[in-house]
């Protein structure tokens, strides 16, 4: 059975696809912790390249602190662009199809309609634009890729919007959040199963995806989903993003267009909310 290796396994992409790997009994993939295998580290990873041998490589490494990003460019660099040549270079050299997870925010987010894979990148903060590099540099490396973009990433792992409302909501008699971004939400064990389903099928289908839940919802509607069926009593109001000024800018619009991974893949996608309604069951 070929082997996959998983960079960023701690992380909460990393962490769900190790749980979806149990669940299903998938036996083949080995997880590294930043620890372990360092993306930054060319010899870290070479060496593990050298001893597993994978038909696959899975790139859940990455910095994502977007607001302490504008201010720590050349790091989130070195790991969002450097850290994936460092494995797109080992891909190609052995052979290894490798699955790269990018973001929503390459996109300025500035047009309300959805977003397709062919639609220009341009990213309006550091997070997006280093982002925005791995992409590009990966196709001068190797052929066989698989590049997701994905958004508004959660679930029962890690830190995330869903734990800090449910956290928030029973400290708090009253939050205030920004009503006037859409995307929508992604429940991180659902874009583990896709990973996971194109592995097993090995279609050869190489190239750039989007993948999020169904459905479309601002941050707002989204923290009053988490409350209501996480059974908070908590008062939310509505605000603008100049209510609630960040270091870093974020798209106004980003709902991506999921067509191409559907149609290629064969795969259903969830609707959010319900998708919600399990990571919080889970939650407890």
């Amino acid at each position: 059975m070929s082997t996959t290796l998983v960079f960023g396994a701690t992380g909460q992409l990393g962490s769900c696809l190790k749980f979806v790997s149990e669940q299903n009994k998938i036996d083949n993939s080995i997880f590294l912790s930043e620890e372990e295998a360092d993306i930054l580290n060319p010899e870290v990873i070479k060496n593990a390249f050298e001893k597993y041998k994978p038909a696959y490589c899975i790139n859940c490494a990455a910095y994502t602190a977007v607001d302490k990003a504008e201010d720590d460019v050349d790091i989130a660099r070195k790991v969002n662009k450097d850290g994936a040549a460092n494995l797109a270079r080992l891909c190609a050299e052995y052979e290894t199809t490798l699955i790269h997870v990018s973001t929503d925010f390459v996109f300025a987010g500035n047009v309300p309609k959805l977003l397709s894979e062919t639609d220009e990148a341009e990213p309006i903060n550091v997070y997006g634009l280093t982002k925005l590099e791995g992409e590009l540099v990966i196709p001068s490396f190797t052929e066989k890729y698989y590049i997701l973009r994905t958004s508004w990433l959660y679930s029962e792992y890690g830190n995330n919007f869903v734990k800090t409302m449910l956290k928030l909501g029973n400290e708090r008699e009253q939050l205030s959040i920004i009503a006037d971004q859409i995307g929508t939400p992604t429940y991180a064990i659902d874009l583990a199963t896709t990973i996971l389903h194109i592995i097993q099928n090995d279609e050869q289908q190489y190239g750039i995806y989007h993948y999020s839940n169904e459905g479309v919802t601002s941050w707002y509607d989204f923290a009053k989903a988490i409350f209501d069926i996480g059974k908070v009593q908590v008062k939310a109001l509505p605000i603008k993003s100049t209510e609630y000024v960040t270091r870093a800018t974020r798209p106004a619009f980003s709902v991506m267009d999921k067509s191409k991974i559907k149609s290629t893949f064969g795969i259903g996608i969830s609707y959010w909310r319900d998708s919600l309604e399990v990571c919080i069951s889970r939650l407890g």
